[in-house]
């Protein structure tokens, strides 16, 4: 069942704090992707997604927002940063290596899927490899016993999850080494890509234990299984159809952020335009079609703004949204509702060492006062910022945890944050009276 706008907003609140306009607007692009699927054939080629540049400070949610939006409908994501990418004729990465990442993700996504479902015949065939291996290194032992009943008693003792840690010589296959077809073109590929199987695979004899065979024969059994061409085919349409491209750091090759001094950044967004206006990219597993791709843009545009973007690039991102600073209800928020929140995983980090802490209202209101303080008076980061102080509010208690019998019970209160935060609060104090 396909979620509706109001249901993804939802789920993303479980990670996510504020920002509802960008979520609303996120959840809306998603959902159309869903009502251009039910429209005839001959409408849908028409409709393209409506792409989104994010607007905020770092440590807003801008890429949080993405990527779980992604993770919700189990779309084929990646993340990468305007800035890496050069002009065609300069040395680094081309701009179609975004469009090859995310087909790299698509296929292991599809590959996954087609794993699970031949994983108990392929399972089946590593355990008999295994035991065998271990019947003819226990034949000794085992005097009285022919080989194949050996092997059976040892198949049987694998599938109930027995001789893990045991060490066996196996022929493990060899992974070759990627090649780059032409210098600069982005696409590497194997000696055995290149062709298509026709050569045996390499294997050498180790000692390895028997977990850690069964996982490397595993992924060569199952690749067997499947269909190779069929994964490519669906992983390419997926990348085509499902696919989000979340470009960071945008404003960075706008004009004005380069104050002249980098002459290949506005090559860079004239490169990104086709990518994103919709064109062709070669990958190893086949032509991808970039027209239905969904692109969400941020940046923090503090020296740039979005207005100084090449005019034809701001034209391919309809919808603008604007992120807002967290405030100190917004810390508290995080600090507390959040699905696996901050204080939770702290909490689970230092249960490990038998250590149990807990944390009253008093604290963790104040541990959020001194997070707004901070990114006030100095760069603002975030919800970044919180980690920096839990880490310094519990530096000591991590430190001396660990190697203790009994469990220790310690209730971090405000008197403890301000004792162990007192010279955090003494700069920002002090920062108040410097021009």
């Amino acid at each position: 069942m396909q979620l509706t706008p109001r249901e993804i907003v939802k789920e993303l609140d479980r990670y996510i704090i504020g920002q509802t306009e960008a979520k609303k607007a996120v959840a809306v692009a998603l959902r159309n992707r869903y009502r251009r699927n039910k429209l005839p054939e001959h409408l849908r080629d028409e409709i393209t997604p409506k792409n989104i540049i994010m607007k905020g400070p770092t440590g807003v949610g801008k890429t949080e927002i993405a990527r779980r939006l992604a993770k919700i409908v189990k779309a084929p994501f990646v993340k990468v940063e305007a800035t890496k990418f050069t002009e065609v004729g300069y040395v680094g990465r081309d701009v179609e290596s975004m469009i090859r990442d995310l087909v790299e993700v698509a296929v292991r996504l599809v590959k996954v899927e087609k794993v699970k479902e031949v994983e108990l015949k392929a399972s089946d065939k590593v355990n008999k490899k295994i035991a065998k291996a271990l019947a003819v290194a226990k034949a000794s032992l085992y005097a009285d016993m022919s080989e194949k009943d050996l092997t059976a008693k040892f198949f049987k003792e694998l599938k109930e999850g027995l001789h893990k840690d045991e060490v066996v010589e196996m022929e493990i296959p060899v992974t070759p080494k990627n090649i780059q077809l032409a210098p600069g073109s982005g696409i590497e590929m194997s000696i055995g890509d290149i062709f298509g199987g026709m050569l045996p695979q390499k294997t050498k004899k180790k000692l390895v234990a028997v977990s850690e065979a069964y996982k490397v024969l595993m992924e060569v059994e199952s690749d067997k299984l499947i269909d190779e061409d069929s994964v490519n085919a669906e992983a390419i349409r997926r990348a085509e159809n499902e696919g989000i491209i979340f470009v960071d750091e945008i404003d960075k090759i706008a004009a004005k952020a380069n104050n002249g001094q980098d002459v290949s950044r506005e090559g860079v967004q004239r490169d990104i335009l086709p990518i994103v206006e919709g064109s062709t990219v070669s990958t190893k597993y086949g032509q991808v079609k970039t027209d239905y791709i969904l692109f969400i843009a941020a940046g923090a545009f503090h020296i740039a703004s979005v207005d100084d973007l090449i005019p034809e690039l701001q034209g391919r991102f309809p919808i603008k949204v604007t992120l807002d600073n967290l405030s100190e209800n917004d810390f508290i928020e995080i600090l507390k509702s959040t699905d696996n929140s901050i204080l939770t995983q702290y909490q689970e980090l230092l249960k490990v060492d038998n250590v149990e802490i807990s944390f009253n209202d008093d604290a963790i209101q104040e541990i959020a006062k001194i997070a707004a303080a901070e990114n006030e008076n100095n760069e603002n980061i975030g919800a970044r910022r919180l980690h920096t102080i839990m880490e310094k509010l519990l530096q000591d208690i991590s430190f001396e945890a660990g190697g203790l019998d009994n469990v220790v019970h310690i209730e971090i209160n405000k008197d403890y944050v301000l004792k162990n935060l007192d010279s955090t609060i003494k700069t920002l104090n002090l920062k108040k009276y410097i021009l």
